[in-house]
Formats: C-alpha cells, sequence, structure tokens
C-alpha cells in the first residue's frame, strides 16, 4: 500500500487510540476528533499525560538497558503507533549503532508517516510492516521482517501501551505465547499495560469511554500482566509501576509522579 492509499485509508470520523496517544505527547498528527476525545480522558484522568510520557520513558530505559546489558541487536515492535522521536530504533541505534528493528501496525497513518521510522543508522536497519497484533502468523510470515531480522538470533518483542487495547476474548496471551515461540533462547519481551489497580473507579470509565468510541479496551491487574511473562525469566525489579523500572535521573525541579498518576505496569523479561 502506498502513503497515499494510506492517507484515503484513515478515518478521520470517530477517534483512534493511537491518535489520541499523539495527542497526550503532544504531537501533532491527529484531528479534532481525536482531540476532543482525549480532552474527555482527560477530564476524568487529568494524569493521562503524564501516563503516555512515563509509558515512553519506560519504552527508552528498556530498549537501552536490552542493548547494553543483554546484547540484544534486533527489535520487534507490534503496535508501533504514530512516530515521536526518538524512535524506539533512534534509541537501540544511539546504544548500538547496529541494531535492526522491524515496527508493525495496523493504523494506516503510522503507514503515511512510516518513513520517519525508516532512518536507520548505515549499520543497522529498519523497516515497517502494516498488520495486526491478533494475526501473529501474518507478521512471523511477512517477508520484511526476515529480510531485516535473524530469528536464529535474540529478538526483543517490544509491546507497549499496546496489549490493553487487545481484551481477552482476542486471546492476548496465546498471541504473545505464539510470537515468544518463534523467537529463539536470549529474546525478551518487554510490556507496558494501563492498570486499574491504583483507581479502578476512574479506569472503568476510561474504558468506557474508548469503547464507545468504537476501540476495545481492557486494563489488567499486576498479576494479569505477569502472566504475559510465564516462562521468561523477569529482570529486576520485576514487575514494577513504570516510573519505578530502572528509573534514571530526572531533570532538576521535575517532580517524581505518583503511582496512580502512571498507572502502568510494566516489565521485561529473558527466554531462556
Amino acid at each position: 500500500m502506498t502513503n497515499s492509499h494510506a492517507a484515503r485509508d484513515i478515518d478521520t470520523s470517530r477517534p483512534h487510540s493511537a491518535r489520541l496517544y499523539d495527542y497526550y505527547l503532544g504531537g501533532k498528527d491527529h484531528f479534532e476528533v481525536d482531540k476532543q476525545a482525549a480532552e474527555k480522558v482527560a477530564g476524568v484522568f487529568p494524569a493521562i499525560f503524564v501516563c503516555a510520557g512515563e509509558n515512553r520513558a519506560f519504552m527508552h530505559r528498556a530498549t537501552r538497558v536490552l542493548a547494553r546489558e543483554h546484547g540484544i541487536r534486533q527489535w520487534l515492535d507490534i503496535g508501533t503507533g504514530i512516530p515521536t522521536e526518538p524512535n524506539l530504533h533512534q534509541v537501540a541505534q544511539s546504544a548500538v549503532p547496529d541494531a535492526r528493528v522491524v515496527y508493525a501496525d495496523n493504523d494506516p497513518l503510522v503507514l503515511k508517516y512510516a518513513e520517519r521510522l525508516m532512518r536507520s543508522t548505515a549499520e543497522g536497519r529498519t523497516t515497517y510492516i502494516q498488520a495486526d497484533f491478533t494475526d501473529p502468523e501474518a507478521i512471523l510470515a511477512a517477508p520484511e521482517l526476515h529480510e531485516a531480522l535473524d530469528l536464529t538470533q535474540p529478538v526483543a518483542l517490544s509491546l507497549n501501551a499496546l496489549l490493553h487495547f487487545v481484551p481477552d476474548d482476542l486471546d492476548p496471551y496465546g498471541i504473545v505465547a505464539r510470537l515468544m515461540e518463534a523467537l529463539p533462547s536470549g529474546s525478551a519481551l518487554a510490556i507496558s499495560h494501563c492498570t486499574p489497580d491504583f483507581d479502578p473507579v476512574t479506569w472503568q470509565t476510561l474504558v468506557g469511554i474508548y469503547v464507545a468510541a468504537g476501540t476495545p479496551a481492557q486494563v489488567r491487574s499486576r498479576d494479569e500482566v505477569g502472566r504475559f511473562f510465564e516462562g521468561l525469566d523477569l529482570l529486576e525489579p520485576g514487575i514494577e509501576v513504570g516510573h519505578r523500572w530502572r528509573p534514571e535521573p530526572r531533570q532538576e525541579g521535575a517532580t517524581e509522579p505518583t503511582d496512580t498518576e502512571v498507572s502502568l505496569w510494566t516489565g521485561v523479561g529473558i527466554k531462556p
């Protein structure tokens, strides 16, 4: 599909989760319908901007840890979203210039901006697949994936802020297990996932807003997020609130968020 085709396929009549996330991060790649929905969310949960920012920061830290401490040189990032710099490949390649990254997303708007995702170092490689997480066989069979990644070598499967849009009836646990099954020993799984654990009433309302707008959603508890890592060796500190997973020093004057504001469980596991 060309970018012009992608532009024609973009539905601007209802909000989209990737465009709401872009709004939360202060981006410009969203429409009025997304802004209205995002402001409705923010009216219920003003800390949604903190939550989005901490999610992004976790992705950066997890990527650096896997590159520097665990020798990972390949990433499969599903549910990529609209590019917001620095993107995962920029973080990875700043640590290891030969990093290879495959992005996958089912939103035509992401395809429209996919060129931003292709700006690799000379030593590394980045590519993009338009595919849906709920069809893991299509992702694993994609020629672009096999051209970019060597599946006999460890790969980090990055699922950031994705799984809370995959309700249980779509079998997210089975899909994650299938994807990890296809990856060799030494591969990694990195997850960030919204949770109702700190404010159940508010998050029930937020899920209702997304569902009413046509986006499936299901937030999960710490134990439910932990189930995605069954059979893997969790890195310290295990399943932790986003801002507490391997924290780095904050800028001078920056305020430490509360667990309720962040409302994300995060974790990284290594396949034995």
